[in-house]
């Protein structure tokens, strides 16, 4: 017995380990692998499945090469069994027959300048584990929006819509929180879906009000976005929050934990076990996000942008947030999009959702 209790506590440890050591930018499970069949001027074949068929515009790479690939082109003769998309530019490595390469949400790579050529500083930001890192882009407001990345994405992820940003004339902090490079980590060496990350964001709201922000937009991606909802809630700052964007937002954890420990091939039947184990290691309590099981806890403007294909973060909470505050919260429905990729499916809608949201926070 004490055998087996030991092997179901291993099983458990290993598969909640798939959300609690989710290293930043390293693929998460269940992203599928594809090959390059051949490229020519301006396109790329990929071998054919539901990933590569999604429409939009995303990365691809591997350790050795960064790319990015745009909409799926049906008008050209390929094998039946790939796929032909229109290829952007390649920024890193050789992309050629036979590379093996995934989709990813992050279509830039470098900081600021390299990538975008904006303006840009680095700064710290005094956190309560350490220094954080952060890529400051100015601009002539004093509604500051503050952006962090989530599961399986880095801080380059939220660049997707740096240079919109800029546009709107808004300044734009980018948060490097802790397990990040460059970042502290945390005390136990786990991730805890932002039940503690959040006050790292506390700590770059106070960062941009000594640098003159009367206000602050937070803007989160998956995890990202569930430390943007922990610090409207708990922050001594609060009061300077004036809205939330919430890409993919993370409301059920358990039911993200379950999602990756399925995708690491974990038996049905075991996934409490893995539940249990994030429980046990970091504390987390109660699946879903105080703000969902009780609406009434939200006090600003939120914009929560996700869609019915998100297999990471179920969007059904966040169906239910918006439809039960329709006074505060607009619901963007993006579909065929995986997590952290609803700008991908649709940059064009997503962009205009955002500006008709933020325009009169501005």
């Amino acid at each position: 017995m004490i055998g087996v209790g030991t092997a179901a506590v291993a099983v458990g440890r290993y598969a909640s380990d798939a959300a609690l050591k989710a290293p930043p930018g390293r693929p998460l499970p269940g992203d599928p692998r594809l090959t390059v069949h051949a490229t020519a001027a301006g396109r790329v074949t990929l071998t054919r499945c539901l990933a590569s068929l999604r429409p939009g515009t995303y990365g691809l790479e591997s350790p050795d090469i960064q790319a990015v690939v745009g909409p799926v082109i049906d008008d050209v003769p390929h094998p039946a069994d790939t796929v032909v998309r229109r290829l952007e530019r390649v920024g890193r490595g050789t992309l050629g027959a036979g590379s093996r390469v995934r989709l990813t949400p992050q279509i830039h790579q470098g900081d600021p300048g390299s990538a975008l050529g904006l303006e840009y500083d680095r700064v710290e930001i005094p956190g309560e584990l350490g220094t954080l890192p952060g890529w400051f882009v100015p601009g002539s407001r004093e509604t500051w929006v503050i952006t962090a990345h989530g599961l399986g994405a880095t801080p380059e992820h939220p660049m997707n819509v740096m240079e919109f940003l800029v546009d709107q004339h808004l300044p734009v902090l980018n948060l490097f929180y802790r397990g990040d490079p460059g970042a502290p980590r945390s005390p136990d060496g786990l991730g805890h879906l932002g039940d503690s990350e959040w006050r790292d964001l506390d700590a770059a709201i106070r960062f941009a009000v000594r640098g003159g922000a009367e206000h602050v937009i937070l803007y989160g991606w998956s995890v990202g976005a569930t430390m943007a909802l922990h610090t409207a809630g708990k922050s001594g700052q609060r009061d300077r929050i004036k809205g939330l964007v919430l890409d993919s937002p993370v409301l059920d954890w358990e039911a993200t934990l379950r999602a990756l420990a399925t995708a690491r091939r974990t038996p049905g039947p075991l996934l409490p076990l893995a539940v249990r184990a994030a429980q046990g290691r970091t504390g987390l309590r109660g699946g879903r996000l105080p703000v969902v099981a009780d609406p009434g806890k939200l006090d600003v403007p939120t914009l929560i942008i996700h869609g019915p294909d998100d297999g990471l973060a179920p969007w059904y909470p966040s169906r239910e947030l918006a439809a039960r505050r329709t006074d505060l919260v607009t619901l963007h429905t993006v579909s065929d999009a995986p997590h952290g990729a609803m700008w991908n499916a649709d940059p064009t809608g997503y962009e205009e959702t955002l500006r008709r949201f933020l325009t009169p926070l501005m």
